[in-house]
């Protein structure tokens, strides 16, 4: 039912650009015709503003790969920078979850690790709503803060790493064949910054691939079991991810450098000193709004990153 709505969604707004295309023509042709030259003018608005609706409905094409409907899994892990880095992976994973907000997703909190001092070392969130993956997908890689440090005393520039990992929610019709000798399975006790994140016994639980070294970890569930539970989905999304990207060659070098987070891997800078500026180093899309990106309007960003792998179809 979900994609006979999405496609009954898509295919009513073809017709209506084109209903809009066709009157619009017509009035033109009936202003000239007529020497009304308001008519013409507010015909010719109306079609500049179809133009605007086709481009966003041609992006929103590119959201038909395999899994692009579905959910989402995106994980935050700091690099580089210490203290630094900490608080910059809190500031993105503040950023993740306003944009969900402003998309009316939901968001699920699976994983969280405190840093020692400040932020956190890593978390994982699950974006639940139509499309989650297919327009995240593309924020996976190295994101690189320049700033002037919070925690130095000397005032002084820093530049902080944090890595971000997308991997789509996979549901029971895609089987993903795991040999049980191949995990390591680990438990520990749930830590963060409390409530919801503490917990008092051995709960958690990561789950470790040996032969591919892909982990996937779970601590906020009730019990162990459940915990265990969505770690190993959250492992065979992982697993899927990296089988998509062997087979897709223009997304296979997305993430290709996952284990080093730090200076040549970035996909996209945010300097806040000693000017404003937000720039994707893959589409060049760029602006100076800084406080509206920290405030997770990134779909500049995501619209971009589409309507390159547009233009790489078109070639």
């Amino acid at each position: 039912m979900q994609e006979r709505t999405k496609l009954d969604q898509a295919i009513q707004a073809v017709r209506e650009i084109e209903t809009g295309i066709n009157d619009n023509s017509e009035l033109i042709e009936m202003g000239e015709e007529e020497g009304d030259a308001a008519i013409v003018k507010e015909a010719e608005t109306a079609l500049k503003e179809l133009k605007v609706i086709a481009d966003k409905k041609q992006l929103e094409s590119l959201l038909s790969g395999e899994v692009d409907g579905n959910n989402a899994f995106l994980e935050i892990n700091a690099g580089a920078g210490g203290t630094e880095s900490c608080d910059w992976a809190s500031m993105l994973y503040r950023m993740y979850i306003r944009y969900a907000e402003s998309k009316g997703y939901k968001v699920e909190e699976h994983d969280y690790h405190g840093g020692d001092e400040a932020g956190i070392k890593s978390a994982t969130l699950e974006i639940k709503g139509q499309d989650a993956y297919g327009w995240l997908k593309g924020e996976t890689g190295v994101h690189r803060l320049v700033r002037i440090s919070p925690f130095d005393s000397n005032a002084k520039r820093h530049t902080s790493f944090v890595s971000v990992y997308v991997s789509p929610v996979i549901d029971n019709e895609i089987d993903i064949k795991i040999d049980p000798s191949e995990l390591r399975i680990d438990t520990y006790r749930s830590q963060g910054a409390g409530g919801q994140h503490v917990n008092t016994t051995d709960s958690a639980v990561r789950i470790t691939h040996v032969p591919s070294g892909i982990v996937a970890a779970c601590q906020n569930g009730r019990s162990q079991h459940q915990n265990k539970d969505m770690a190993m989905q959250m492992l065979k999304a992982k697993m899927y991810d990296a089988e998509l990207k062997k087979r897709e060659e223009a997304a296979a070098g997305d993430y290709g450098e996952k284990t080093d987070i730090g200076w040549g891997h970035q996909i996209r800078s945010y300097v806040l000193h000693p000017y404003q500026m937000v720039k994707d180093l893959r589409t060049e899309a760029e602006t100076s709004n800084t406080s509206a990106v920290m405030d997770g309007d990134i779909q500049l960003f995501l619209e971009a990153y589409l309507a390159s792998k547009l233009d790489k179809k078109t070639e």
